[in-house]
């Protein structure tokens, strides 16, 4: 018989924060939210109090010096997690600011004491606890005082079988001589970040006893909705693709699927590298097509135009119908892990096998400037992730067309796709020809050749090999340089 003590966890009423606490909020825990002015604490706060609170489970929340109970309450009313019929009834809130200005510590904890002995919560909310820092700083008692103060509370908190919560606005320096730091069994720190001309906030479980929170610094959004946290995106150990057998997918061009070997194998990344005008999004939207026909949905994440600015008729009335989704990047400022979180819900939603990404250059335009630096790292595990899901991941990349040097890809990215199509430029008999050809599919043979192709009204058509072209024009082959 085990005598191993189950700590129940309760559901945050977050989205993304349970995943980064190992499982939900310990119940009867002492917890610490920490972080910048503005952040989002008492949002979050207020999302997790008013999601857990009800007729069993009542909430008391203390205001100290920080907003007044009216103030914070008219704006907290705007989100739709608010219930306003649980104020007063599963919710309390109390202001301690006329007890703790007269500078009597013990006199506020008997206070605290009172309200708790009286209203019986389950849930209990300090904000903000940095009010109790500062106002100790000017009091006769200072810092040993308040020492004091933060250890009873700790005992209090830890005695009234409650789940706890002290918010505070702390910076760095002052979480590590903070006494409540030590004391907390969990601290979440928030933040937001200026970087150049974008506002990033980040959220991260520093502590969290008795459970395996996942590391990391995570993205979060303060929407109309309330807070919604993106985890960043892990491959699971002994994570891999999901690959069925001998599976391939065609692309919807008959003659681009041989010389892939027989169409792109199910669960790869392919690289879809070429200049402006080469016709990546043509072949994007005949893959999605293509799998449509066969009875597969699909995904695509459109950053260069918006979902009324896509070019194919086809593709929109397949969007229309339903049978692809689309990840709407109507805005700037986007993290990889935010961007990743919208592709998974909506790959299974809709069960999606085919995923297009166009394009990268785009894509990397739509993040915040903080996510552009770490852009190859960040794509790396959004690929990784999505191809252990077993979809099919179609990537399009603008590619300046330099004769004098032959490129893959202008991100040093091309190790991360597992098959490559290039698509060039020619100049032959004074115009300009577009080519294409296969650089590589891993573990599968694939033609060498360079194809003519055409871009038509059906979309594109392979046409005959470069090298006989030259050969009967000139008789011998094409300079270095891919012009005659």
């Amino acid at each position: 018989m085990s005598n191993k003590v189950n700590i129940h966890r309760l559901v945050s009423g977050v989205p993304g924060l349970d995943e980064l606490l190992g499982g939900g909020i310990p119940e009867y825990s002492f917890n610490l939210l920490a972080g910048t002015p503005g952040s989002g604490k008492t949002t979050m706060a207020h999302q997790i109090m008013f999601a857990l609170a009800g007729p069993e489970r009542r909430a008391l929340f203390f205001t100290v010096l920080g907003e007044p109970p009216l103030k914070m309450l008219r704006y907290q009313q705007q989100f739709p997690f608010f219930d306003v019929a649980k104020v007063n009834q599963s919710i309390k809130f109390v202001n301690l600011a006329s007890d703790l200005l007269e500078g009597d510590f013990d006199r506020v904890l008997a206070r605290i004491a009172d309200e708790v002995r009286d209203f019986a919560p389950s849930l209990v909310f300090v904000d903000s606890f940095r009010s109790v820092v500062q106002s100790a700083q000017a009091m006769e008692k200072g810092s040993a005082g308040l020492q004091h103060f933060v250890q009873q509370l700790g005992m209090q908190m830890t005695s009234w079988l409650a789940t706890t919560f002290l918010i505070g606005e702390y910076l760095a320096p002052e979480a590590e001589s903070s006494p409540v730091f030590t004391v907390a069994d969990g601290i979440i720190w928030m933040s937001q970040l200026v970087h150049r001309d974008a506002l990033v906030r980040k959220i991260q479980v520093v502590k969290m006893r008795g459970q395996a929170q996942s590391l990391g610094v995570h993205t979060f959004r303060i929407s109309d909705d309330g807070v919604e946290i993106f985890p960043r995106a892990m491959l699971k150990a002994g994570g891999q693709a999901v690959i069925v057998g001998n599976k391939r997918l065609s692309l919807g061009v008959a003659e681009l699927d041989k010389m892939l070997g027989g169409g792109v194998p199910a669960g790869y990344s392919l690289l879809l590298v070429g200049p402006s005008g080469s016709g990546k999004s043509v072949l994007a939207t005949q893959f999605l097509a293509e799998g449509v026909r066969l009875g597969e949905a699909g995904v695509i994440a459109a950053f260069e135009k918006s979902p009324n600015q896509l070019l194919s008729r086809q593709l929109d009335s397949l969007i229309e119908s339903g049978q692809v989704g689309v990840i709407n990047t109507r805005t700037l400022d986007l993290s990889i892990d935010e961007i990743l979180a919208d592709l998974v819900a909506l790959i299974g939603r809709l069960d999606a096998k085919r995923v297009v990404i166009d394009s990268l250059s785009g894509f990397e335009l739509a993040l915040a400037s903080s996510s552009r630096e770490d852009f190859r790292e960040s794509l790396y595990r959004m690929v990784a992730v999505l191809t252990a899901m077993g979809v099919t991941v179609l990537m399009t990349a603008e590619l300046e067309d330099r004769y004098e040097m032959l490129r893959f890809s202008a991100y040093g990215n091309a190790f991360l796709a597992d098959a490559i199509v290039m698509q060039r430029y020619v100049e032959l008999e004074g115009q300009f020809r577009r080519v294409l050809s296969v650089v590589k599919v891993r573990a599968s043979e694939h033609s060498k050749e360079i194809r003519f192709y055409d871009i038509g009204a059906d979309g594109i058509a392979i046409g005959e090999p470069l090298s006989q072209f030259v050969g009967v024009l000139t008789g011998r082959p094409l300079p270095a340089g891919g012009a005659l």
